[in-house]
């Protein structure tokens, strides 16, 4: 095993191994996060609203579809964190062999159940006819990429869960560059419309997952594996699926409430379609951090929940949720002054009277949105913090709580206030998962405590299954 690539989080500074895999984590987010907004960005500006429009209403259907893999992803490390926590290297073999089973076949399901039935996906969500094509075209070669996309994803969140969170930064600094190149020459030198942009999201994607899988194998002495070890087996299967599905329906619980309010908003007309997709995707920008930290705290707590470290896994959510809540005062003052500005390059120019009124209720989206942050920081800190511990099925249920709120601003309070309501939305759904959260988080830790203090050699999750 190559000391220098893995990295142990059960001994030594919680503030130390935190910062150092959060930060080069957060700066791959933001690479990947800066890319699709160069698609949102060459679409404003060289397609017109239309074409953004077209492309932001998709993006409540992507993130229910794509925010299913990247859970069902992020799930399926978190065994391979535990059981690198408990130095159990065979046994963490074998889950990254089915691991890639796993995600074969779930590549191969989602992308024809998304591809095939895609047109009338759109006309369920209330697509205006105006830019229903231009969503039609940009989403279906994202639907079709899933494959390239559940690459990266599994790939780079098995090499996090070994402690190394800087090397999938540099193989996206590469597909950065690359995706910026291909989405400039596909719409303006090949004329290839929306669809140019969302291709280039996808071969940059791909060409991120083949460098992880070659890196991977070349580096990694700890993932060479025996034939035994690569035979599937029903049993990591089994339990592979019981965290990553959890995760991956998570995410697709609370795309239905985004769901909901992508319809809601599509009924408002292009220039409200264009204002949200415009606000969302800075808003995205800014939320890197917070994905990051969200994956740091459940690697961190992933490893120490192996090692039966409560202590420690008590001390990183101290220490995340300090990180965070200093992140959203900064970030609420980097909107408050600046948010105007980033929001005006994602615009078309030529039509004044129409960006104006697009800029201005964006700027009311980001404030309210960024006003509000720390409770979406808790969620992060806290849903993280339970999957790490081994409670996925249980934190499904804030998605449920998110889903609820998101439909009662929905089909309640945005007939009533507009699109103000629009923009309290998002601070709703948070607010109401925490109420789910934290408290479970007490529970579990109680439990946990308790079955710890008995020295059971079952694992904790399964222990209190039982």
């Amino acid at each position: 095993m190559k000391k220098t690539l893995t990295k142990d989080m059960t001994t030594g500074s919680a503030w130390k191994h935190i910062l150092n895999f959060m930060l080069p984590l957060m700066c791959g987010l933001i690479f990947q996060q800066f890319y699709n907004m160069v698609d949102t960005i060459v679409v404003g500006k060289y397609l017109g609203v239309n074409a953004l429009a077209g492309v932001g209403s998709t993006g409540s259907i992507n993130f229910l579809v794509l925010g299913f893999c990247s859970g069902v992803c992020t799930g399926f490390a978190i065994p391979i964190a535990q059981k690198f926590g408990q130095k159990d290297f065979v046994s963490l073999r074998k889950f990254v062999a089915n691991t890639a089973y796993l995600s074969i076949g779930f590549s191969i399901v989602i992308t024809l159940a998304t591809c095939l039935p895609c047109k009338e996906i759109l006309m369920l969500m209330n697509t205006k006819d105006e830019f229903f094509q231009e969503a039609y075209s940009y989403i279906f070669v994202i639907f079709l990429g899933i494959p390239a996309i559940v690459l990266y994803n599994v790939l780079s969140g098995i090499i996090r869960s070994l402690g190394d969170s800087r090397s999938p930064l540099y193989f996206l600094l590469l597909s950065s560059a690359m995706n910026i190149v291909l989405d400039i020459v596909s719409v303006q030198a090949l004329h290839m419309g929306v669809a140019g942009p969302a291709w280039a999201t996808v071969i940059s994607q791909g060409v991120s997952g083949v460098c992880c899988f070659i890196y991977m194998r070349k580096k990694f002495d700890i993932l060479k594996m025996s034939r035994e070890e690569t035979r599937p087996n029903a049993h990591y299967m089994k339990q592979l699926c019981s965290v990553g599905i959890p995760m991956g329906l998570q995410y697709s619980i609370t795309a239905i409430g985004s769901i909901v309010m992508q319809t809601v908003v599509n009924g408002l007309g292009t220039v409200y379609v264009a204002s949200v997709t415009t606000g969302s995707k800075v808003s995205q920008l800014l939320c890197c951090p917070m994905d990051a930290l969200g994956a740091t705290v459940a690697t961190y707590t992933g490893q120490n929940i192996g090692a039966r470290r409560l202590d420690r896994v008590q001390e990183g959510r101290k220490v995340c949720t300090i990180i965070g809540t200093v992140y959203s005062i900064f970030a609420f003052i980097v909107l408050y002054l600046f948010g105007g500005q980033i929001a005006s390059l994602f615009l078309d120019q030529s039509e004044p009277a129409i960006t104006a009124q697009v800029l201005e209720n964006a700027k009311q989206f980001l404030l309210v949105n960024s006003a509000l942050y720390i409770p979406l920081i808790l969620i992060y800190v806290y849903r993280f913090t339970i999957q790490g511990l081994g409670f996925s099925k249980a934190a499904v249920f804030a998605g449920v709580f998110e889903m609820a709120a998101r439909c009662i601003m929905g089909f309640v309070i945005v007939p009533m206030f507009g699109f103000t309501a629009v923009c309290f939305s998002n601070p709703a759904a948070w607010i109401a998962a925490d109420i789910f959260l934290i408290p479970f988080y007490s529970h579990i830790m109680k439990k946990l405590e308790k079955q710890f203090s008995l020295e059971s050699p079952v694992s904790a999750p399964e222990a209190i299954a039982q």
